[in-house]
C-alpha cells in the first residue's frame, strides 16, 4: 500500500512520504531557514527572533533556542512563553510538537514525533522501481514548567505533564503525569514533587 503523498501536518497515524512534492518544497524551505538561524549572531536577539517566526507554527515571546538546532519543518513547533532550548536539539515534527510556556530543555534533547512502521513489508514499498518508505506521525505535547534533562528522548504519542522534571538521558515512551521526577530507559516515575 503506498502512503498518502502530501498528509495534514496533523494527521496523525497515516502513513505519508517524506519526499512527496510539497513534503520536500516544506523541507528545503525548512533547511534554508535552519542554516540561517544556525549561522546568526547570538547577540542579534531581532534577527533570530524573526527568523523563528518563520520556521515555528508559533512562539511565544521570550522563547531561546540556541543553535544549532533542527527540525524536519518547523510549522508543526509551537513553543510557549519563554520556551528555552539548549543546543543541539533535535525536533522530528511530522505531526505537532506543543511545549508549554516555562518549559527548559538541555543540549540534545530529540523530540520525535515521527517514526515508521516495525515490520519491514509494512515499512518499504515500491516507488517506481526505488525503494521508498512509509513515515508515521503522532503528536508530543509537552506541559508548563518542564524540565527535560540533556540527551533525552522524546517518542511520538508522548505527553508529558506541567511541572515535571525528566532526568537527562531517559528515553520517554510513554506519557508522564504532572508534577514528578522521572528518568530511565525506559523513563519511568521515580518520585512525585
Amino acid at each position: 500500500m503506498e502512503p498518502d503523498p502530501d498528509p495534514a501536518s496533523e494527521q496523525s497515524g497515516v502513513a505519508f512520504d517524506t519526499r512527496s512534492k510539497t513534503l520536500l518544497e516544506r523541507h528545503h524551505r525548512t533547511r534554508s531557514l535552519l542554516r540561517q538561524y544556525n549561522q546568526s549572531a547570538s547577540d542579534d536577539q531581532a534577527n533570530r527572533f524573526e527568523l523563528l517566526g518563520n520556521l515555528l507554527g508559533t512562539r511565544g515571546p521570550g522563547v531561546w533556542v540556541e543553535p544549532p538546532f533542527y527540525c524536519d519543518y518547523g510549522d508543526n513547533i509551537h513553543l510557549g512563553t519563554g520556551v528555552f532550548l539548549n543546543f543541539n536539539c533535535v525536533f522530528l515534527d511530522g505531526d505537532r510538537i506543543e511545549i508549554g510556556a516555562g518549559t527548559l530543555l538541555g543540549p540534545s534533547v530529540q523530540i520525535y514525533a515521527t517514526s515508521h512502521p516495525l515490520r519491514s513489508e509494512d515499512r518499504i514499498y515500491d516507488r517506481d522501481g526505488v525503494p521508498g518508505y512509509h513515515t508515521t506521525a503522532d503528536p508530543v505535547k509537552i506541559g508548563r514548567n518542564v524540565w527535560i534533562g540533556g540527551g533525552a528522548i522524546v517518542l511520538p504519542g508522548v505527553s508529558i505533564g506541567d511541572g515535571t522534571t525528566i532526568g537527562a538521558g531517559s528515553v520517554v515512551t510513554k506519557s508522564v503525569p504532572a508534577g514528578v521526577f522521572a528518568a530511565g530507559n525506559p523513563c519511568q516515575v521515580l518520585r512525585t514533587l
